[in-house]
């Protein structure tokens, strides 16, 4: 909905819940999920499919209110893909504006241009297994910071020595917070992704999903 002053109001949500960071520099900490209805990709492994469509309405003062509520400091606006919905961006400086950490997972399809920099960006950048490399934009590195974290799921060494190249080639001597590199659930042997990340020359940090560890692959967890 757009308001009469031009600004939009409502977001597509699929769903708000509390839970533990699952992944990310910030995982073990208790967190506020917002996920957003629809995304443009389709990851051959995308665990979300659910909320590629559906979902409901809701203003973004509701949303805000729910989340709030909800009585952590930190919050991870996700999808689908959220920076394809422009009541991103009220929602997100709502967030700010009520004291919360935001963080926005992000597939690097859509421009991070307008995302206030305050909000740490968890960009999932597209290795060949996914099915969707093509559709990385390799512009938005322009906006990364030294708060941001770049996220690789990988389905084998292929894609492993992929995130190794395209991190160089990308970041050059740009610095983020962290590199994240994630196999794919129930995909990748774990001792060999975790010998891969100890034996590179990179920085590379070994993430692995806490939720699905301890609660298996459920919604609204």
């Amino acid at each position: 909905m757009i308001t009469p002053g031009g600004a939009v109001d409502s977001i597509q949500v699929t769903e708000i819940y509390r839970s533990i960071q699952g992944e990310s520099t910030r995982a073990g900490l208790p967190c506020v999920f917002v996920r957003f209805t629809g995304c443009a990709l389709r990851c051959v492994w995308c665990d979300t499919a659910y909320a590629f469509d559906g979902g409901r309405t809701q203003s973004v003062s509701d949303v805000v209110r729910e989340a709030v509520a909800m009585g952590t400091d930190l919050v991870e606006i996700t999808g689908g893909e959220p920076l394809e919905q422009e009541g991103f961006y009220p929602l997100s400086m709502a967030l700010l504006e009520a004291g919360r950490t935001v963080l926005v997972e992000t597939g690097g399809h859509v421009s991070l241009a307008r995302v206030d920099p305050r909000i740490v960006k968890i960009v999932d950048w597209k290795a060949p297994g996914s099915g969707m490399e093509a559709q990385n934009d390799w512009r938005n590195v322009e906006h990364l910071s030294v708060r941001d974290e770049i996220k690789i799921v990988i389905a084998d060494r292929r894609d492993f020595e992929w995130a190794e190249r395209k991190i160089v080639e990308q970041l050059g001597s740009r610095r983020v917070a962290a590199l994240l590199i994630s196999p794919v659930w129930n995909g990748c042997s774990l001792d060999e992704v975790a010998g891969w990340v100890r034996d590179s020359p990179l920085p590379l940090r070994l993430n692995l999903p806490f939720h699905k560890i301890i609660w298996g692959e459920k919604k609204g967890i």
